[in-house]
């Protein structure tokens, strides 16, 4: 090939390249340099290539050539430099963008990729100085205003990256990764709204962005869309087919729109793409749950536990999940307390300090109560009364609320506090310090190990007197933990199975006090005689039911005669598992009813409407279920066993004055049933 002509294939290289021909561009490189096998145009560029399509090897190699034939050229070192970032050798990289910026000081693209390979290192002021350096020298680089975003995002400085992507998409405003950075920075600055609106500019910029639609997703699903949620998280898995967060995603969406099987095929997706992923267990376990599949739920929490064994989160959710399993003595779930506590709490002795709070008896006592649910949720059933009885002159009551969601039940708590603080977006150790700084006098807990909780924060001790309510009436394992409440009928003195950290504080008549709030149906007419038929039914979460239940219940059926069961139940394997159960013990089909998913909570109070009877399921009774029913005039059949969690059905109904629908024996059980069940006027 002449020279002359070599020059023009270059040229025609060099085109194809520019316009993303990269093939085309590869086999012109390579045809030059069959003729000129050290030309360093040629090498360097397809060295460039060769990074551009992931070999990153050969990139290295080929640059290098380039850098052999001419030593002096600063691009050179700054695309070496890429490509040995691309090899995760940071170090080797950030001496060929040195070397880069000793040729050309000026070189704003060599700036930029020096602050990328600093980041690697997590050298992040350092590739902030970078990156400014790169903007001083060319004010127009858009993405050396992205990548400051992204270190600025790296360091929580998120208002701050929002200003580096608005400018980097006013220099490129089709900049789709801008986009959807700028959405992931508006989220964390909870511009739920706004974020949502920059993932959908992305996806715009460029349809095929992954990151953009699962983000997207993200967003919606934090304001409870999950079906558009689900349409987003779908399409970031059918564009990126081995994104196993997308694949995880996608089953959390189905979760929450009651479909646990096709959930459960998700998460196995996203595992089979990537075994260790920690989160993915968890969340798998959180569907077998959901299925009463409890050892698969298990299983999966300590797997996860395994592959993060830092993540208090899971550990809290395997803690919550055996309060469920028949098969969990009180002792086990101690012990895993006293796990929970060694491992995650005990580190955090060391920020224990002296309370500073004025010892004056004539002040207000400063209360600080810190949930996640200050919203709809069933626990605004027992806390809104005592919220609303507060005796404000001698008490100053704090709200320290991480609601992802507010709603009108966040408006009327909100109003019953006289300090409200948003904090939802500090860390525990901001949080605990915000409590510090308030002098808050007694902190209540009213979570535990449930989803959300803030149980390190209370492990940091930031008031005199900690006190656990509300979230389930058991121990949180927590040695900061100075008190909790409970009553007599849960926790009698002296009972072998009670097993507490904190000083038992027996309240006394109930630990229950039921606000119903919302606007429940008016109790008609007894549904059995209407139907000529008497109905048991159990409208508890699905998970409070085992094997041992359906068999007290299967007895109950064969005591009464053409009774039915109304029973909430998720679709698909579980119905399948209950109907199998209830045929190989004879009872008819068409005698069980079982409902799935109910989208509004309307609906499901519109189900008390069809039941006689109320069962509570064990070794977990109803708490806020057994309030509604018996609010909606269903009386309630519960059988006391050992553990707190066993009596809720007791104090309730002892508080009720209804001791008479309290068994002693399981035959005692199915008597009280059947005599029910045919005292009609009763």
């Amino acid at each position: 090939m002449p020279p002359v002509t070599v020059r023009q294939a270059f040229e025609v290289a060099l085109q194809h390249h520019q316009a993303g021909r990269l093939a085309e561009a590869e086999a012109l490189y390579r045809q030059i340099l069959a003729v000129e096998p050290r030309h360093p145009d040629a090498l360097h560029l397809l060295g460039v290539i060769a990074q551009q399509v992931g070999r990153n090897d050969a990139a290295v190699d080929l640059i290098r050539q380039a850098i052999s034939s001419d030593p002096n050229r600063p691009t050179f070192y700054s695309n070496l430099g890429v490509a040995l970032s691309a090899q995760d050798r940071a170090e080797d990289a950030i001496a060929a963008v040195r070397r880069a910026l000793e040729l050309k000081p000026d070189f704003a693209e060599a700036h930029c990729n020096l602050g990328k390979a600093l980041m690697q290192q997590s050298r992040t002021d350092e590739a902030i100085a970078a990156y400014r350096r790169a903007i001083a020298f060319q004010a127009g680089y858009a993405e050396a205003h992205y990548c400051l975003g992204n270190a600025l995002r790296h360091q929580g400085r998120d208002e701050d990256s929002i200003a580096a992507y608005q400018q980097a998409l006013r220099l490129k405003p089709n900049y789709s990764e801008a986009h959807n950075n700028l959405g992931s920075a508006l989220r964390a600055c909870r511009r739920t709204d706004e974020s949502i609106a920059a993932y959908r500019r992305a996806i715009e910029a460029a349809a095929d962005n992954a990151q953009a639609h699962n983000n997207l997703g993200v967003a919606l699903s934090g304001q409870g869309k999950w079906e558009e949620a689900l349409v987003a998280y779908r399409r970031a898995a059918q564009l990126k087919p081995d994104m196993a967060e997308a694949h995880s995603n996608v089953g959390d969406a189905l979760r929450n729109v009651g479909q646990i099987d096709e959930s459960i095929t998700s998460y196995r997706r996203a595992l089979q793409i990537k075994p260790d992923y920690s989160e993915a267990h968890n969340n798998l376990a959180v569907a077998y749950k959901d299925r009463s599949e409890l050892d698969e739920a298990l299983v999966s929490y300590r797997r996860a536990m395994t592959l993060e064994p830092h993540n208090f989160t899971t550990h809290s959710n395997l803690i919550y999940t055996l309060h469920f399993d028949p098969r969990s003595s009180a002792s086990s779930i101690a012990d895993e307390h006293r796990r929970w506590d060694r491992q995650f709490a005990e580190p955090l002795r060391k920020f224990h300090k002296l309370h500073l709070n004025i010892r004056d008896p004539e002040r207000r006592l400063r209360i600080g109560y810190v949930s996640p649910d200050f919203r709809q949720h069933v626990i605004s059933h027992f806390l809104l009364p005592l919220l609303e009885a507060h005796d404000h002159a001698g008490l100053e009551i704090y709200c320290y609320a991480s609601v992802k969601r507010a709603d009108e039940i966040t408006g009327r708590i909100r109003k019953n506090a006289d300090v409200w603080r948003d904090v939802l977006v500090l860390s525990d150790e901001e949080l605990a310090e915000r409590i510090r700084g308030d002098e808050i006098d007694i902190l209540v807990d009213l979570t535990q190990h449930m989803g959300d909780n803030r149980l390190s924060v209370f492990a940091r001790k930031p008031a005199p007197v900690q006190v656990a309510w509300l979230g389930y009436p058991g121990s949180t394992g927590l040695s900061a933990m100075d008190y909790r409440l409970t009553d007599a009928q849960m926790e009698p003195e002296g009972a072998a199975w009670s097993e507490s950290v904190e000083q038992v504080v027996r309240l006394p008549d109930s630990w229950f006090c039921f606000d119903p709030i919302d606007e429940f149906p008016v109790p008609g007419v007894l549904p059995a005689l209407r139907a000529g038929h008497v109905t048991f039914g159990c409208l508890n979460a699905f998970c409070k039911v085992n094997d041992a239940v359906l068999e007290r219940w299967t007895a109950v059926m064969r005591a009464v005669e053409n009774s039915r069961l109304l029973l909430r139940c998720p679709q698909g394997a579980a119905q399948a598992r209950v109907r199998e159960f209830f045929a190989a013990r004879g009872i008819a089909a068409e005698r069980v009813e079982l409902f799935a998913w109910t989208p509004t909570r309307a609906e499901f109070l519109k189900l008390f409407e069809r039941m006689d009877i109320a069962l509570d399921p064990f070794p977990y009774n109803g708490g806020t279920t057994t309030c509604e029913a018996l609010w909606m005039g269903i009386p309630v059949l519960t059988l006391p066993g050992e553990g707190i969690v066993s009596r809720i059905g007791l104090s309730i109904l002892m508080a009720c004055g209804m001791r008479e629908f309290v068994a002693h024996t399981e035959e005692d059980y199915v008597r009280l049933a059947a005599s029910l069940a045919t005292d009609l006027p009763r």
